[in-house]
């Protein structure tokens, strides 16, 4: 929809000649949501929402990991804000999938990390996923699965069901992720055995376990990076 008719359209105008100009890296935070609530919410003073938002969750991945129904209920942000907001997101999260698969893992293994960290890092429960990758060490076409959702601090996993679902995609390696809600990067000794559980039941069957990361909001811990594999 247009600005023309809105009184507000020089200062939207003048917000979107500067990212042109420099990108964010100008813009404070305020701005930046600012900036982007101007493609969700036509013809009106953005501002106030934008800090009223950002008072609230802290930033804006704060704001793109807030649950839909939540900000459906915020004053003054309307129904279609946060459907776009969440389109945003995943639009995001399927453009680091789609990087991640094209390089091989070994050139591109932060590529994988951030992804992981994006799905996972804000998720309010425990939540375990697999990467499966080709002979080449290329992450496969839709190659992310979501195997096990459990509670605030575990999700219950089964070494053997992680080597057959391997096996059913026809992987050669797979990466392992889960998050931790409670913000811990360090693995706890139950990750520990689990990753060793878990490798154990690949080597059975010849599937390579080449990686877990533990995601959080804040970082994301490589088992491959602390020679813990």
């Amino acid at each position: 929809m247009s600005d023309t008719a809105s009184p507000h359209s020089g200062h939207r105008a003048r917000l979107r000649e500067r990212f042109m100009r420099s990108g964010l890296g100008s813009f404070a935070d305020h701005e930046a949501v600012e900036l982007l609530l101007t493609l969700c919410i036509p013809r009106r003073d953005v501002k106030p929402l934008a800090k009223s938002l950002l008072a609230r969750y802290g930033s804006l991945k704060g704001i793109l990991d807030a649950p839909l129904e939540e900000l459906q209920l915020i004053e003054g942000i309307g129904s279609v804000t946060p459907v776009a907001l969440r389109i945003i997101k995943e639009t995001m999260l399927l453009y680091l999938h789609q990087r991640a698969e094209e390089k091989p893992m070994l050139d591109s293994v932060d590529a994988l990390i951030d992804l992981f960290r994006a799905r996972l890092g804000e998720l309010r429960h425990e939540v375990f996923e697999v990467a499966y990758l080709d002979h080449s060490y290329q992450l496969m076409r839709h190659g992310i699965e979501r195997l096990e959702e459990g509670l605030a601090n575990r999700a219950t996993v089964y070494p053997q069901k992680v080597a057959r679902a391997a096996l059913q995609r026809h992987a050669v390696y797979v990466v392992i992720a889960h998050n931790h809600p409670t913000g811990e990067l360090e693995p706890s000794q139950q990750d520990l055995r689990l990753t060793n559980a878990i490798k154990a039941a690949c080597d059975a069957v010849g599937v390579n376990l080449l990686d877990h990361i533990i995601a959080t909001s804040d970082g994301a811990t490589s088992f491959l990076d602390r020679e813990l594999l």
